[in-house]
This record gives structure tokens, C-alpha cells and sequence, in this order.
């Protein structure tokens, strides 16, 4: 058992028989009245996000998971296959699991997948990610760099805006959290 006092993001904590890993947290005290803690939480199996405020110093029931570095190896019909890179042993994460981090795993790049009494909950990603650009559209003469953006398909198949000067074949800089370009990469 924890307190609100305890309560970090990552955090996951059992409540009413579900897993909620917190997304952010906040202590509040006000000038009246006890203190407390707002949370934003996302619940790990169906993914639905909520805000609960919890009164400071309450118990709270943690889960303990366990959180590996493990590499993509390959994907097999809707699973994903992932090796741990201590023991070599591997493990077929669904993916429903996996979600939306399929848009930016390469094959043999390392994620660290959180696990709770042997069940995989969710995958983490690197904040960032280099991918190569596989398809846009040429840039218009006079483009500028701060003109505008435009689709681009990297090679994981998912689409990004790019600025308009981005190429096909060029590396960028892609944040894992919202899909947004961050920059390009120069080899």
C-alpha cells in the first residue's frame, strides 16, 4: 500500500479491480480547506483516459509492474513479436497492446514493454524516433521553410505533415507522442 504522497507518473495503480497507469499528477493546496492530488490516468487495458482527484495522504493500492527494454524483432499477423535483450527470451505482445506505437517501430529497435503478473499492459517508446520519408509530394518553386507543411508517408506507413522543403529519402525527426515533426536528420 502507497499514499497520494507517492503518486508519480508512470505510476500504475489498482483501483476497483482495473489497472490505471497515471499520465500526470498535481498536488493542490489550496488556501482553504485539505489538500489533494489531481490526477490524469489512462486505464491500461481499454485505453479510456480519466481525471480523478484523490484527497492528499489516502491509501492507494499500486501495481507492481515490471518494466523491461525489449527489441522489436518482427510482426506476425495482428501480434508483434518483441526478444528481451537480457535472457533472449521472447514474447508476442497482441496489437491491441501495442496500439499506436505500430506507427513508429522499426524492426530490431528497442522498447521498453511494462508487464504485470506476466501480461504485457503497454509499450513504451524512445520521445523520438528517425524515420526515413517514403513518399511526398515535390516542393513549388519559392518554397520557404516557415511557408507551410504538407503529407508525408514514412516507411512505417503512417502519414505526417512535413515542411514543404522535406524531400522523399530524407531522414526526419518524428516525436512518438503526437506524430509531429520535429526536424531532419543528416546522416
Amino acid at each position: 500500500m502507497a499514499t497520494t504522497n507517492d503518486i508519480k507518473n508512470g505510476t500504475v495503480l489498482k483501483l476497483e479491480g482495473q489497472l490505471w497507469n497515471i499520465i500526470e499528477f498535481q498536488h493542490v493546496k489550496p488556501g482553504k480547506g485539505g489538500a489533494f492530488v489531481r490526477t490524469k490516468m489512462r486505464n491500461v487495458m481499454s485505453g479510456k483516459v480519466v481525471d480523478k482527484t484523490f484527497n492528499a495522504g489516502l491509501k492507494i493500492e499500486t501495481a507492481t509492474v515490471d518494466r523491461r527494454d525489449y527489441q522489436y524483432l518482427y510482426q506476425d499477423g495482428e501480434d508483434f513479436v518483441f526478444m528481451d535483450t537480457q535472457d533472449y527470451d521472447q514474447i508476442t505482445v497482441s496489437g491491441a497492446t501495442v496500439g499506436d506505437a505500430t506507427n513508429f517501430m522499426l524492426e530490431n529497435q528497442m522498447v521498453n514493454i511494462a508487464i504485470h503478473e506476466g501480461t504485457p499492459l503497454y509499450i513504451e517508446l524512445p520521445p523520438s524516433v528517425v524515420l526515413e520519408i517514403t513518399y511526398t509530394e515535390p516542393g513549388l518553386q519559392g518554397d520557404r521553410s516557415s511557408a507551410g507543411t504538407k503529407p508525408a508517408t514514412v516507411e512505417t506507413g503512417y502519414e505526417i505533415q512535413v515542411p514543404l522543403f522535406v524531400e522523399q529519402g530524407t531522414k526526419v525527426k518524428v516525436d512518438t507522442r503526437d506524430g509531429g515533426y520535429l526536424g531532419r536528420v543528416n546522416d
